[in-house]
């Protein structure tokens, strides 16, 4: 799964538009912050959760941890306190990877349509 961040000019990103990112429900980004307690962001009036970029990445390191490594929450704790630099420098490698691949389809498509 891609992660999709058309909009990088924004300072605040809803939970819908973070769930939608990463293809999953707000209750579970809602379930994450309560297991990691570095998942924090800003809550405005009436509870209104308001995620910088900076939130955005941690969402990241976790989701690659459970979602693409399918690691156990215990497990993607444990690997965030031990070391969490290997994590993100694992993270930032598999979303290059799939941006690559993504713009590999996307000529391939391209040329197949062209021939």
């Amino acid at each position: 799964m891609a992660l999709k961040t058309e909009k990088k000019l924004k300072l605040y990103y809803s939970i819908t538009e973070v769930a939608k990112m990463f293809g999953v429900n707000e209750s579970l980004l809602r379930y994450w912050e309560k297991e990691f307690p570095f998942l924090s962001p800003k809550k405005a009036g009436g509870n209104i959760r308001q995620y910088t970029q900076a939130d955005i990445e941690n969402v990241r390191l976790v989701y690659h941890l459970v979602k693409e490594k399918g690691m156990t929450l215990a497990g993607a704790k444990q690997r965030l306190k031990q070391n969490r630099e290997s994590v993100v420098s694992t993270a930032e490698i598999v979303d290059r990877l799939k941006r690559v691949r993504e713009e590999l389809l996307s000529m391939k498509r391209e040329l197949d349509y062209l021939t």
